[in-house]
């Protein structure tokens, strides 16, 4: 491998993760031109103590204080020089291999500019897993969904998706790209702080005419959950919140305005659901979530006007046309194989 490759572990707090997982990392990824670095976010346990005794060949890069993820991340990464990013979720394990397809696919093909691999479940290993599976894609109304997760429905992996695709976006939890577009792309949206962060890169790399691609021959093992638990009210409150924003960043014009409606109308019927559900915490972070995004409309509105001056507000390419909710919901249609774009 002649590129340089630098894997990014962002951590905070997360000694115990990196104990059981960063060693598979180590082992898997040998190469002279190969750095592993963890760049961490201001934590207050051992981790910094353990990374200098127990992984001396790992580096160290100490953000002093937590930025969040997206933001951690742009902090780390302004400050290492290489011609690929591996950004790494510190509850990932990874297997031999793992780089190498994904590397060549970007060193060939210029139009490539981010790659995942397939991401199964650590707890279970032959089914999927909720962040990423196997690519990702959205909905018209801003819903995200994987091939092997639509919502909470995992699919087991029974090779059903191990071919090389296209796809609308690639999870945070393991996503390999290439240095000089996550800059020129302007990197993470720092004020999402955690969630749907990765989408939006994806989504404005894609509206500058590069491709997001899946590669199955590169699997690694995803714990997920590691740092906010999946039913964390501010977990839920981050997913609806970013995605609200998400819409407002990059929808065109045209399709903005009634779409946004359309969506706050089904946001409405989930915290209906909710109610049902006797879930007050559920119910707060929906209603924070939209008192916030009113909140953000002038700085958002900013946001909106110079991608609408650099070119990025287009009808995105792979996304499904109608709603996931009602192929889900009304037309039982629990597998991605089921839906048709």
């Amino acid at each position: 491998m002649s590129s340089r490759v630098a894997i990014v572990i962002l951590n905070w707090n997360g000694a115990k993760l990196l104990k059981q997982f960063l060693p598979s990392v180590i082992t898997f990824s040998k190469g002279e031109n190969v750095r592993i670095i963890v760049a961490d976010n201001g934590s207050t346990d051992n981790s910094l103590q353990i990374l200098k005794q127990e992984f001396p060949t790992v580096e160290i890069l100490d953000l002093k204080q937590n930025y969040g993820f997206a933001r951690g991340y742009n902090e780390a990464l302004k400050q290492i020089d290489s011609d690929y990013y591996i950004i790494l979720n510190s509850d990932v394990e990874i297997t031999e291999g793992w780089l190498n397809k994904p590397i060549r696919l970007m060193e060939t093909d210029s139009t490539i500019a981010a790659v995942q691999p397939k991401i199964l479940s650590f707890n279970q290993k032959n089914h999927f897993e909720y962040a990423g599976a196997a690519g990702g894609y959205i909905d018209r109304f801003g819903y995200p969904f994987c091939r092997g997760r639509i919502f909470n429905e995992i699919e087991e992996d029974r090779g059903q998706y191990n071919d090389q695709t296209d796809i609308f976006w690639a999870t945070g939890a393991c996503i390999i790209i290439k240095a000089d577009l996550f800059h020129k792309a302007g990197g993470f949206d720092a004020d999402f702080w955690a969630h749907m962060e990765e989408i939006d890169l994806c989504w404005r790399l894609k509206n500058m005419g590069y491709r997001i691609v899946y590669s199955p021959e590169s699997v690694v093992y995803h714990l997920g959950g590691g740092s906010l638990p999946y039913e964390s009210p501010r977990k839920l409150y981050l997913n609806f919140r970013n995605n609200l924003w998400l819409l407002y960043k990059n929808l065109p014009s045209g399709q903005l305005f009634h779409i946004l409606f359309l969506r706050m109308a089904l946001d409405g019927i989930a915290a209906v659901k909710l109610l049902t559900e006797f879930n007050l915490n559920g119910i707060r972070s929906v209603l924070k979530a939209h008192y916030h995004f009113y909140c953000s409309l002038p700085k958002l509105h900013k946001k909106r006007k110079l991608a609408r001056k650099a070119g990025y507000l287009k009808p995105p390419a792979r996304r499904l046309p109608r709603s996931i909710v009602f192929q889900f919901y009304i037309r039982k249609r629990k597998l991605f194989s089921e839906i048709h774009f």
